[in-house]
């Protein structure tokens, strides 16, 4: 790994990762720590080595470490200046970095760490974060964050934002975008199809949104944007909805799952080997958020050969170029309007896709693993 050669030995964090394998699915945080491991893990000069955040060892990430309760030993070393005692054990003489790939940071002196933050959400918008005593785990997310080293982040925009809220100085903070999975690229399989539009039972034609509902997610405005086309193509191109309920809009979950919103369907949690499918199936992604760290959908849409509408906010128009039509996520009249010129155009339709292709080979996380391991290498001073 270094100009000697010596392996560099890396503790990783899987705690999310592990956490989303034992429950309902894996998050976003738990993606991007699934896709880097699988890929350093192979690699020579590289020995990672997992651990997460229990009492006992999940048993779904293989040679991973229990290092104890997170919130327990935070508490001690913010109250008390200790390091986490299980991971310093773990890690004394014996690594050569700490990698925490979550909001669960550690501290472990001795070891250089590094961070990995996705966003500053739950500091720039804590109206958009749910957990209890908010002010209290914000305050100790940020004096945690300062324990780390180096942080790595997946935006520029995302980098800003970080060392604004936390007050790191951006010299302390790396961008590594992330990547999207070949299998995207293959969306477009017959028999995969064919299978996909009889399991969701799929209209020929539709308008998709995926993500869970939240309100950062504005999939309310969306839903009035499609309100405004014209009825023929509203019925023609219904909105399809795939993802969970999540919080802050409880109203609208109701209406759909009373299916009380004409020409808009929801298919809830959709099975992730069926989503290049859909993507790929899909008229138009739409991707209207208010907020996103990184907007990994959009890569995703892009890859699967479908045209991308997305809002000019945040990280998005870093992350899609000049490949998405990009629009505001207030104004429902620049959606529809959007909205009724694509499914009228297969010319418009057919340059998006072009378009959104080239622009997804320019993200890879085989790309992503490369700029962390120089990540790596700067922080242990073997650059």
């Amino acid at each position: 790994m270094d100009a000697a050669g010596m392996t560099l030995r890396v503790a990783f964090g899987t705690s999310v990762l592990a956490a989303g394998l034992l429950g309902d699915g894996v998050d976003g945080i738990g993606t991007v720590t699934r896709e880097l491991l699988t890929r350093l893990q192979p690699r020579a000069g590289l020995d990672l080595r997992p651990f997460e955040f229990a009492e006992i060892e999940s048993g779904c990430i293989d040679g991973s470490t229990a290092v104890g309760d997170y919130r327990l030993q935070a508490r001690r070393a913010l109250l008390l200046g200790r390091s986490f005692s299980r991971l310093k054990h773990m890690v004394r003489n014996k690594v050569d970095l700490v990698h925490a790939t979550d909001h669960q940071i550690p501290r472990v002196r001795g070891t250089p760490l590094l961070a990995t933050l996705m966003d500053a959400i739950p500091l720039s918008h804590p109206e958009w974060v749910t957990y209890r005593h908010k002010r209290l785990v914000n305050a100790m997310w940020r004096r945690s964050a300062h324990w780390a080293d180096h942080i790595v982040t997946i935006s520029a925009f995302s980098r800003d934002e970080i060392s604004r809220h936390f007050r790191i100085p951006e010299s302390r903070i790396s961008v590594m975008p992330l990547g999207v999975d070949e299998r995207w690229f293959h969306s477009a399989d017959a028999g995969d199809e064919r299978q996909v539009r009889l399991q969701l039972e799929l209209p020929e034609r539709f308008f998709l949104f995926v993500g869970t509902i939240q309100p950062r997610k504005n999939l309310e405005m969306l839903i009035q944007a499609h309100a405004m086309l014209p009825e023929s193509v509203q019925r023609e191109v219904p909105l399809l909805i795939a993802g969970r309920g999540g919080w802050g809009c409880e109203a609208l979950v109701t209406r759909l799952r009373a299916d009380a919103i004409p020409n808009v369907r929801w298919l809830r949690y959709v099975p992730d080997q069926y989503l290049p499918s859909l993507f790929g199936m899909a008229t138009a992604l739409l991707f209207p958020s208010l907020f996103e760290g990184f907007g990994l959908p959009v890569l995703e849409g892009f890859a699967a050969g479908v045209p991308v509408l997305a809002s000019n906010r945040t990280s998005i128009p870093e992350v899609a170029g000049e490949a998405a039509e990009l629009l505001d996520p207030q104004s429902p009249a620049a959606w529809a309007g959007a909205m009724q010129r694509l499914a009228t155009s297969p010319s418009q339709q057919q340059s998006m896709r072009e378009k959104g292709l080239a622009r997804a080979r320019e993200f890879s996380w085989d790309r992503a693993a490369d700029r962390l391991v120089d990540i790596y290498q700067h922080v242990t001073g073997l650059a």
